[in-house]
């Protein structure tokens, strides 16, 4: 247990809905004036964070997220369940929230410093690392009502990471960030990893999930839905996220992963398959080789428009590459059933060595949230190796020609 930081134990949250306030009062007392009704936003929540991991929370709007970073970090309190903390523990949760908006960044900051436990001695010093940190210039001596939410956020952050926790804690409050200040806070939290942190992730930016965190919970109504790989659980997420009218979802161990597909059914994907320039099936391929992607997509029910998109990803999860026919004005229309399509996606091998899944989708417009016909995740897998070029690291292959030039000292 000394290497678990937080430990939810069967964690649920209800909120009661009393008939009068006198049933709300007696309550107080503990005494029973007939029984409450209760909604549960939260219901058997259970996982453990180690020391220096880092977990990223996903799930759609209303799904739970925020109700429990609240009951983490001791703002909410469970109706059922124990949690258990370990260590100092850093939340940025909401903008401004514990902030005096009438008060100075600096004087929010000093307070915050008493707050985190700072000896006097040394609160000078941190709001002085705060206000380097922060870069607001002359606000620092503002009232933070005078503040933009990126000038918020950034004084939130750097208030929050001024002392390194145990535990950080972040709800998405970095999504109002200006492109500098996010980058420079991702590398304040790699660094603090790379010292021990555990950090709690609650983000939509699937990137930022699958750079940062070693596993990811997805909250569905309330409980967890699946708790895995980022890769596994963003695909299920981003199914989900399409799937709003009485559409199918399921996940399968394919190649060994969890693969998920989802789709309303009226366009299905017959095979889908690589080829070399011979037209032969092929798993393996060179870095520099010309391939094809080959879908043969089926209709099983008229569509007025039909969109296949496809996406490549790393070993990570990471998109590499990926477009759609709509995109490249190439969308099929007023398709009946019976209809045969098929579709050849030539294009040169420019990625590095590693391995490479292919995501596919048919839907009707730009993106799959439109009308999703079929969604594939891992419909193609398939191995890159260098056998021709330098060697050389990275996800793309870029070759350059570099010109030396040595001039010898004259002495």
């Amino acid at each position: 247990m000394s290497n678990v930081i937080l430990l939810a134990e069967n964690i649920g949250k209800a909120y009661s809905s009393y008939r009068s306030e006198l049933q709300r009062i007696a309550s107080w007392f503990g005494i029973r004036a007939g029984d409450p009704q209760r909604k549960w936003i939260l219901r058997n929540i259970s996982f453990r964070l180690h020391r220096g991991e880092a977990v990223g929370i996903v799930g759609q709007n209303g799904a739970g997220k925020s109700t429990l970073l609240k009951v983490l970090t001791g703002t909410a309190v469970a109706t059922e369940g124990l949690v258990h903390r370990q260590g100092h523990i850093a939340a940025l949760l909401e903008l401004g929230l514990g902030f005096n908006q009438e008060l100075t960044g600096r004087a929010n900051a000093t307070h915050s410093a008493g707050l985190m436990g700072v000896p006097m001695n040394q609160i000078d010093q941190l709001v002085t690392e705060v206000e380097e940190f922060a870069e607001i210039g002359e606000y620092f001596d503002e009232p933070l009502r005078t503040y933009s939410s990126g000038m918020q956020m950034r004084l939130a952050f750097s208030v929050a990471t001024a002392k390194r926790p145990e535990l950080l804690i972040i709800d998405e409050a970095l999504a109002v960030g200006d492109t500098y200040f996010v980058h420079k806070s991702f590398q304040r939290i790699r660094e603090f990893r790379e010292q021990g942190t555990a950090l709690l992730f609650v983000s939509h930016d699937p990137t930022a999930v699958k750079a940062l965190c070693d596993r990811a919970i997805l909250l569905d109504s309330g409980k967890i839905a699946l708790d895995g790989e980022p890769a596994e659980v963003l695909d299920l997420y981003n199914a989900m996220v399409a799937e709003k009218e009485n559409r199918t979802i399921k996940t399968e161990r394919r190649n060994a992963v969890v693969a998920t597909e989802s789709g309303t059914g009226e366009a299905a994907i017959e095979s889908a398959v690589m080829l070399d320039l011979a037209g032969d099936p092929v798993e393996f391929v060179a870095v520099g080789d010309e391939v094809a992607i080959r879908v043969v997509v089926r209709i099983v029910a008229p569509i007025p428009a039909l969109t296949l998109g496809y996406m490549i990803r790393d070993r990570l999860g990471q998109p590499v590459y990926g477009t759609n026919t709509a995109y490249t004005d190439q969308s099929v229309e007023n398709l009946g059933v019976g209809d045969i399509v098929e579709y050849m996606i030539r294009f040169p091998v420019a990625f590095g060595a590693g391995s490479y899944s292919v995501s596919i989708a048919l839907h009707s417009a730009e993106t799959h949230l439109a009308s999703n016909y079929q969604w594939r995740d891992y419909a193609i897998m398939f191995n890159v190796v260098n056998i021709r070029f330098p060697s050389f690291v990275g996800l793309a292959f870029a070759p350059s020609l570099i010109s030396i030039e040595h001039k010898k000292a004259i002495l």
